[in-house]
């Protein structure tokens, strides 16, 4: 009798990147409303997270993807929006 090896399928392993970032600023920052978030609105620009939130979401990433982000890193271009947070992280975990 072979027995299969049947693995069950979290929701963390099914969401995106770029939807488990949205998930935790949706959370944290936005109180549970996304209508104004879209993925290439600026966080900054749109005063969605401030100098100290953006070192919850730095924590959150590097946490949540196994990630080390460097003071280098630590621009607007890696950071201000879902896409530049989805491009990042694809730069990083391919690295």
């Amino acid at each position: 009798m072979m027995l299969l090896n049947i693995k069950k399928t979290t929701k963390d392993q099914i969401m995106s990147n770029i939807e488990k970032v949205k998930a935790f600023i949706v959370e944290n920052f936005l109180f549970g409303d996304d209508t104004s978030l879209k993925n290439d609105t600026s966080f900054l620009e749109e005063h969605i997270i401030d100098s100290t939130g953006m070192l919850e979401v730095i924590t959150f990433l590097e946490e949540t993807f196994g990630i080390k982000i460097n003071d280098d890193e630590l621009l607007p271009e890696n950071l201000d929006s879902l896409d530049n947070i989805d491009a990042f992280l694809k730069r990083k975990q391919s690295a």
